[in-house]
């Protein structure tokens, strides 16, 4: 079992930043590929950003690429997504989840990748 708290979430204008982070506990951290998905009202949960176990490879969507970061401390069992330039329609609960991986390198990107999940916490951005 993994267990996953977020942390970071709040109101912050358009054009602000916030520093989301997820802290874990339970097994390895390391053996887990990371990643931030977010569900907005009335939406689907869409993939945010990812990053491998070594935190040597990230990916992001589309919709955030150059403006969010995700990135990893295995020492501190804590990923991270900074998320700069905000948009209104960032507006969502960010959720992080890991993926239990074979190789140190790979990303997941596709939810049903992610066998443990966060509660989640908020972000809006008002415009």
């Amino acid at each position: 079992q993994v267990h996953l708290v977020e942390s970071g979430g709040g109101l912050v204008q358009a054009g602000g930043s916030l520093r989301l982070s997820c802290a874990a506990s339970g097994r390895t951290f390391s053996s887990y590929a990371m990643g931030w998905f977010r569900q907005a009202p009335g939406k689907e949960r869409e993939f945010v950003a990812a990053v491998s176990r070594s935190g040597g490879n990230t990916y992001y969507a589309d919709s955030v690429k150059g403006r969010f970061t995700i990135s990893r401390d295995n020492a501190k069992n804590t990923v991270y997504l900074q998320m700069n330039s905000l948009k209104p329609e960032d507006t969502a609960v960010y959720y992080c989840a890991a993926a239990p991986v074979d190789t140190i390198v790979v990303v997941a990107v596709g939810s049903y990748e992610y066998n443990y999940w966060g509660q989640g916490t908020q972000v809006t951005v008002s415009s």
